[in-house]
């Protein structure tokens, strides 16, 4: 396999200002490069350090990491601790009781504020219930909720009793939540009768009662449903019950369970590249160490800070940076229900001047469809809401590239915020490869570096490290505390998928080509390993094209894929979505003339797409992830047949096809 290239070059840095050098949590490069030296000397005493500072133990850990069943490595295993006395109690104890934990605002603007006093008593209450219910410690839980404080009371209340929870996302339909209920053995599911989303409401209950009616789900012995909104749903006595009535029945006060660090905490399902969604399986004492460390380095998390993550608690961002690690450090978070785009595309805008938002984390691809619609309608750009409270941008789910990177600092940040572009995976459990605000100077479109004690490299397919500026396979090759610890049931998946013998057994496969700067070493994602194209023995990622087309002043988003082709082994294909309508007939035609022409400018005739198509918007689920998976059967003119339940909008398949 020859080497991924390389083809855009950035030239642009922005340095952090000096006072957000002097206030950080990591303050200057200096102060960076001593922790990474730090991890370099003694790795487990850095990891003991931070593991002691951060957490609360019940009993303290002597073992710090067990490598001998690599890679089934183990963290802190002779410890015990827990997780909702951590996000909870222990704010509490310490005289915060009435520091505001979760600020809620509704699909229609209305608000509740939730203090970690009163978020305690609804989680204890909610963890007696579930005891009364019969799930004990080691249970397994499934969640399938809209984005609430119940779903977060509901988490917290598994961990709390030490049974392990999984999340499943409230857009997948009643085959996706069937599979996971069957493939993580629950005993019980907790539900809504429907979410709100966009004014209307959607079911949930509905589509649990037919995952259930499917088979395989013998071992769930009662569905707790949240009154939402009041709408119709089907009940069967004796299983079905009322979330509010068991938890007001119960007492306000649960002694959390200790349970070992090595306990699940929760099961994750990701979707493959193929075959069946995998279980991805995350410890409480590791994981939880590292959703608060991240968020307190790659934010600079201070305790006046009003931080919103704008991710869904069904997907890993909405765990690791909503439900546990800002309720770890005690900080005051905005949780949001609807979307970015209703009641008009300055939801955003409107929330962060309300709420004086200073840390905001979002996705590039709700950036981009912003960015389009504030060009459309100027009501709803920007410049015309007061975001003078943000202090620090970061964006989470994909690369961003570049100019959307520079429009959202000029034009969200005001040139003063600094962006952390952050790199890091379900199986992750938090940011591996990030800027630091105040230490690391930015270039658009890069991730920069490695947090502390992540030994990130680039290699190739015989995991040979390779040099500076050559494009490769992103590993990682050490543990480290917060990693997958198994695919849930499926020990050799874990082992083949994650730690393939063909690069030694023992590096970490992230799944992604980057490559790092001749000079900075900074590292730039260039989009997953079977996004990687192979024109004319080029081997091209996938990210820097799109990035091209966007920075055609025409274009707002871009996807690219490859489709085989005689010629020239696989042909480019790129779906564009413009700022203006969608183009049809001739002017169609010309547009991707001259977007071909851009790109052969910006890049070179080889990345050229062969195939333009236009469309109004791309396939996206409803947590805005482009579903590229999708995009390559139409390129090829395959039929779809994959599950497109959990699109926001798939009638723009018709549109693309």
């Amino acid at each position: 396999m020859s080497a991924i290239e390389s083809v855009l070059h950035e030239p642009r840095v922005f340095a952090p200002a000096a006072q957000t050098v002097a206030n950080a949590t990591v303050s200057g490069m200096a102060a960076y490069e001593a922790l990474c030296a730090e991890a370099a000397r003694d790795y487990e005493g850095f990891w003991a350090r931070l593991a002691r500072e951060t957490l609360a133990w019940h009993t303290p850990f002597a073992k710090v990491l067990d490598e001998s069943k690599a890679p089934f490595y183990t963290w802190f295993e002779d410890g015990e601790l827990n997780a909702s006395y951590n996000c909870l109690d222990r704010h509490v104890e310490a005289g915060h009781g009435e520091r505001v934990a979760i600020i809620f605002e509704a699909d229609d603007g209305a608000v509740t504020r939730v203090t970690y006093r009163d978020l305690l008593a609804r989680v204890s209450r909610f963890a007696n219930a579930l005891k009364q219910r019969g799930v004990k410690k080691g249970d397994r839980v499934v969640i399938y909720m809209p984005m609430s404080i119940e779903g977060i009371v509901a988490m917290q209340a598994c961990a709390r009793i030490g049974a392990t929870h999984s999340v499943v996302f409230g857009g997948f339909s009643s085959k996706s939540l069937n599979e996971r209920v069957v493939d993580v053995g629950a005993v019980a599911l907790v539900t809504a009768d429907e979410q709100m989303r966009r004014g209307k409401a959607l079911p949930l209950k509905r589509i649990a009662d037919e995952a259930l009616a499917m088979g395989g789900c013998d071992a769930v012995h009662s569905v707790i449903v949240d009154r939402r909104t009041g709408g119709d749903i089907d009940w069967i006595e004796g299983r079905d019950h009322w979330m509010h009535e068991l938890a007001h029945a119960q007492g306000e006060t649960c002694a959390p369970e200790p349970v070992g660090a090595e306990h699940p905490l929760f099961v994750l399902y990701t979707s493959g590249s193929t075959g069946a969604p995998k279980g991805v399986q995350h410890s409480t004492g590791g994981y939880l160490l590292w959703a608060a460390q991240t968020l307190k380095w790659t934010f600079d998390w201070k305790p006046d800070d009003i931080f919103w993550c704008t991710a869904d608690i069904g997907w890993i961002t909405g765990h690791s940076y909503i439900a546990y690690g800002p309720l770890a450090l005690g900080a005051t978070q905005v949780v949001f229900e609807g979307v970015p785009t209703w009641p008009d595309e300055g939801r955003f805008w409107q929330m962060i001047e309300k709420h004086k938002v200073t840390l905001f984390y979002t996705a590039p691809t709700a950036i981009r469809s912003l960015i389009k619609a504030s060009d459309a309608d100027a009501a709803v750009h920007p410049a015309r809401y007061d975001l003078s409270s943000l202090r620090i941008l970061g964006t989470v789910g994909e690369p961003i590239n570049p100019e959307a990177w520079i429009w959202y600092y000029e034009n969200v940040g005001g040139k003063r915020c600094p962006i952390v572009d952050t790199w890091w995976q379900t199986e992750t459990g938090g940011h591996m490869i990030t800027p630091l605000p105040g230490a690391t100077p930015l270039v658009p479109g890069s991730c920069t570096l490695p947090l502390p004690g992540i030994m990130a490299a680039i290699v190739d397919e015989t995991g040979q490290d390779v040099p500076n500026g050559q494009g490769g396979i992103l590993v990682v090759k050490r543990p480290w505390p917060a990693m997958i610890r198994n695919v849930w049931g499926q020990p050799e998946r874990y082992q083949s998928g994650y730690f393939p013998a063909e690069l030694g057994g023992t590096l970490y496969l992230a799944g992604d080509g980057s490559v790092r700067d001749k000079d900075s070493g900074y590292f730039t994602i260039m989009g997953r390993i079977d996004d990687v194209l192979n024109v004319s023995g080029h081997r091209l990622g996938t990210m820097e094209i799109e990035s091209a087309l966007v920075a055609n002043p025409l274009v707002a988003e871009a996807a690219v894929v490859g489709r085989p082709d005689d010629t020239t082994g696989e042909a480019v294909v790129a779906f564009v979505v413009l700022k203006a309508t969608r183009p049809q007939g001739d002017e169609a035609v010309k547009l991707a003339n001259d977007l071909r022409a851009w790109v052969g400018k910006e890049i070179g005739p080889i990345a050229k797409p062969k195939d333009i198509r236009f469309g109004e918007n791309l396939p996206k689920t409803r947590s805005g992830k482009i579903m590229r998976r999708l995009l390559r059967s139409l390129a090829k003119g395959e039929a779809i047949t994959q599950d497109v339940s959990t699109l926001e909008n798939p009638a723009i398949l018709d549109q693309l096809g």
